[in-house]
């Protein structure tokens, strides 16, 4: 199965319609104020009704209203949960059948076994460099403690991918790996991507991956 690639932290309508012209399958929105990508004042209708890509909402210890007001307003496809939300939490949104999306920061510390209490509740994690800013560091983790994760959940490889490092991502033997997380290492500035590396780093990832 080849990678699913989501590309977060978009802030610029015409900047996401030119990102719906590639081969991504999700497009991720971050409703965290303090977030240097922080979605404020775009026009959600006209993010609602943006085709062909399913939009994910970033979200930092948010109340479960806020979060499905957002849902609802902006034609979310699912829920990325960036901060410390508990396994209750998930499951409450889970059993709205929304989408989730659960994200831990990775560092050599990192206790492995703090996910098994979030397995049942989300439908996806993804493993980011942990930091005090939950995210966006353009920093990526040891990918060696992957070897380190026990369960079977799917999951999302995010934190410092790059058009340099991506082959490497991609080429990680764990049919566990689901996608990965583009973000910081693909913009002009925070929030506004570089499109046309982004194409052609796609277009190298997938040449790299047609079995030879």
């Amino acid at each position: 199965m080849s990678l699913k690639i989501k590309v977060c932290g978009m802030k610029d309508l015409d900047n996401m319609l030119d990102l719906i012209k590639l081969p991504i399958d999700y497009m991720g929105l971050i409703f965290y104020e303090k977030s240097k990508r922080y979605v404020s004042a775009l026009d959600a209708h006209f993010i609602k009704a943006i085709p062909g890509i399913k939009k994910i909402g970033v979200f930092v210890n948010a109340s479960e209203q806020e979060i499905l007001q957002k849902i609802s307003d902006y034609g979310l496809a699912g829920i990325q949960l960036h901060g410390h939300e508990d396994p209750d939490f998930c499951l409450r949104l889970k059993s709205k059948d929304i989408l989730v999306i659960k994200s831990f920061g990775i560092d050599e510390n990192f206790d492995w076994q703090s996910l098994n209490a979030y397995e049942s509740v989300a439908d996806y994690f993804l493993f980011d460099t942990k930091t005090s800013n939950h995210g966006g560091s353009g920093i990526h983790f040891n990918w060696d403690l992957l070897r380190n994760y026990p369960l079977e959940k799917p999951y999302f490889l995010s934190g410092g991918l790059s058009a340099e490092n991506i082959r490497e991502a991609s080429q990680i033997s764990d049919p566990r790996l689901y996608g990965l997380d583009l973000n910081s290492k693909f913009e002009f500035k925070s929030g506004i991507k570089n499109v046309e590396l982004l194409e052609q780093t796609l277009k190298n990832m997938n040449y790299e991956q047609v079995p030879g």
